[in-house]
């Protein structure tokens, strides 16, 4: 009987949630909302400021009510953010969740065949995007080894540096000790970096 309830709560949580974010230009929210309770979502979150921003508190609670099977519902793409690594990382993020989106103005429907093409074209750019940001990283690197400079100015962000190491681990093609290296960082650090995505994975 539990395990009837259970699959029953599991086909019935298919639940749209909205975001809705006011943009330079237009501080109006009323056009967005409208749009959303068109799509008919249970829950909208509206957020006041700039896409630039990471701490956007509304995104972040839309991002935490949403489960398996849900669809994330948006006006236009640009409503998650402002560069194109912030909508990778987001969309990427979803997907390994599953987790539908949906954009109004832009057409895109993750819950259609069709829809689902875009997920994968955005995770490829995801792919592309952190193998070449990995090839520069160890290019400068190596140039600065090369001139005998060590330390200095970080050559990139000390979050997107244990991303980048857990990449490395992931490829199978360097252990801890050159990876940490390489990227100048304490192999502890990097194993509990590689610990914390392994959880998150499981989650």
């Amino acid at each position: 009987m539990k395990f009837h309830a259970m699959l029953f709560s599991e086909v019935i949580r298919k639940m749209k949630i909205g975001y809705a974010r006011v943009s330079t230009t237009d501080q109006n929210l009323s056009v967005q909302i409208d749009g959303l309770e068109k799509e008919k979502c249970e829950k909208i979150y509206k957020e006041k400021l700039s896409g630039a921003r990471k701490d956007r508190p509304e995104l972040q609670k839309a991002l935490e009510e949403l489960r398996k099977g849900d669809t994330l519902v948006v006006w236009k793409l640009d409503r998650l953010g402002r560069t194109v690594k912030q909508l990778l990382n987001l969309i990427e993020d979803l997907k390994g969740k599953g987790i539908h989106f949906k954009s109004i103005k832009d057409k895109i429907d993750t819950t259609t065949a069709t829809g689902t093409f875009f997920f994968h074209v955005m995770a490829s750019f995801a792919q592309l995007e952190r193998e070449l940001t990995l090839e520069r990283t160890m290019a400068g690197l190596n140039a600065a080894r090369a001139r005998g400079r060590y330390g200095g100015r970080p050559l990139i962000h000390k979050t997107d540096k244990k991303e980048m190491a857990y990449e490395m681990y992931m490829k199978n093609d360097k252990t801890v000790k050159e990876i940490a290296d390489a990227l100048d960082m304490g192999r502890v650090t990097i194993y509990r970096y590689i610990k914390k995505r392994e959880l998150e994975n499981v989650a």
